[in-house]
């Protein structure tokens, strides 16, 4: 099989991807070891900034058409009692949006079949090879290939690319079960994380409900121990566990789904080998906490995705496949930074030293310009690469088409520059990498340009000329 791009791994990160060269027109073809998709929920929230970027190409509110409204709390960081406040940071999704991991991949696989790209399942990548041509995965021959292929990537250890950080100290598991009875301390409605935490009996537990019954269950030992991540998950340890915790009144019904996972901190040094590229887990992994992993990968995808395809098409301007790196590596170094420092506030081992640095970082997060900089960290809204602008804010705009907005006018996943000031401006003949539209809005801004991922590469405030930065960034 011949295709431009290959792209390892059918989580979000490489579905995204896929749909994002899709869109720009570049062939590509997804392999997924598994057979069928995992029916585990996984990540149970969209953070704000992934709300925004689905947004961006139209596709948050088919996700989400069907789905109740749900609970409107604010995030948390380490799961101490205080709601994160993004409605400062100016997004139209102020709230992690509730929608499950898997509820996600199905939706974007299902985007892709309408697409035309195809995801070949129980497809396992055994061999990678490349050349100053392109790289071959088995039978399937590419330009390109992007490993989204998770935390224990097949690509990276084929390829022999290092993996460094700290491995995991300690065990814990995630399940979807189902209650047959439960106690009064069984929460029964959505609220804030901090309301879903407890421990007892030598367990630290999570227990969210999902709805229709369904709870999300992340459970372990208050030392850190447990079985090896490979060793199944059993029905008597989840019982033990609940039980532990809530009381013999509370009885596992039915187990759906279940994993281990580790709180290992690892992130790849170069997120390029040649024409291999890495994003997703396969570049960083983390304590999973928040959303932040899909968070990671969903930007990781619409960050790569434009400049992957400006390659393949031939103009992008020299050093714009290598900015992916440049730009991406240090939101990831943060981002494990920052979990590191909640999974020690987490305090699983109900130590009383670090129980009073919770109740000092709670405090503080009741002062607002703090609840500010932690939400848009946690958020992904503060992300401003070097030598860019940030994020650009959804705007209501008026153009001759009628009233519209910012991200509507951006689902085709090309750059957009806005005249808001009634000035004519050209795109230098780039018509078919940036769109041009005239519009009013309300706000203080005469002309933007903004890139596919929607950060702002230029504004008519800027000392330079807008050929220049056209150029930089569209050939």
């Amino acid at each position: 099989m011949q295709t431009e791009v290959i792209v390892a791994g059918a989580g979000p990160t490489g579905l995204m991807l896929a749909h994002e060269l899709a869109l720009a027109g570049i062939p590509a073809v997804v392999l997924e070891k598994e057979r069928t998709p995992n029916p585990q929920s996984r990540a149970g929230q969209l953070q704000p900034r992934t709300a925004e970027v689905l947004d961006l190409r139209g596709l948050l509110d088919p996700l989400i058409e069907d789905m109740p409204s749900g609970n409107q709390s604010g995030g948390h960081f380490a799961g101490l009692p205080v709601e994160l406040d993004c409605r400062p940071w100016r997004t139209r999704h102020p709230y992690p949006v509730a929608v499950s991991q898997a509820r996600l991949e199905a939706f974007l696989e299902q985007r892709l079949a309408g697409l035309g790209v195809p995801v070949l399942r129980g497809h396992e990548v055994t061999v990678v090879e490349q050349d100053r041509d392109g790289v071959s995965v088995g039978d399937v021959r590419g330009s390109y290939l992007v490993a989204c292929d998770g935390g224990h990537s097949t690509v990276r250890r084929l390829l022999g690319v290092p993996f460094p950080g700290r491995a995991g100290r300690t065990t814990s598991v995630a399940a979807d079960i189902t209650l047959a009875s439960r106690s009064e301390d069984v929460p029964a409605a959505a609220g804030h994380v901090s309301r879903y935490t407890r421990s007892a009996g030598g367990y630290f537990t999570v227990l969210a409900p999902l709805g229709t019954d369904l709870y999300r269950l992340i459970f372990g030992k208050l030392t850190g121990d447990g079985p090896d991540r490979k060793v199944p998950v059993a029905a008597e340890e989840i019982r033990e566990a609940l039980q532990a915790v809530y009381g013999p009144e509370t009885e596992l019904g039915e187990l759906r789904a279940a994993s281990r996972f580790s709180d290992a901190v690892r992130q790849v040094d170069r997120y390029r080998e040649g024409r291999v590229l890495f994003a997703g887990d396969a570049a960083h992994i983390h304590m999973p906490i928040g959303g932040q992993g899909v968070n990671l990968g969903i930007q990781d995808a619409v960050n790569l995705g434009w400049k992957l395809a400006a390659t393949v098409r031939g103009w992008a301007p020299a050093g714009l496949l290598d900015s992916y790196h440049t730009e991406r590596h240090p939101v990831a170094a943060q981002v494990l930074q920052h979990t590191r420092a909640q999974a020690v506030l987490l305090n699983t081992g109900r130590d009383e030293e670090v129980a009073a640095v919770r109740d000092m970082v709670t405090d503080l997060l009741r002062l607002p310009e703090v609840n500010r900089h932690v939400a848009g960290m946690m958020a992904g809204l503060d992300v401003q690469y070097p030598g860019l602008g940030p994020r650009m804010i959804d705007l209501d705009l008026l153009t001759q088409a009628g009233r519209t907005r910012v991200s509507a006018l951006m689902h085709s996943g090309r750059g957009l520059l806005l005249s808001l000031d009634g000035n004519n401006r050209t795109t230098g003949g780039r018509g078919d990498r940036v769109d041009h539209v005239t519009a009013e809005s309300d706000d203080d801004m005469d002309a933007v340009l903004i890139r596919p991922d929607g950060h702002i590469a230029w504004t008519g405030t800027d000392s330079t000329p807008l050929e220049t930065a056209l150029a930089r960034w569209f050939g």
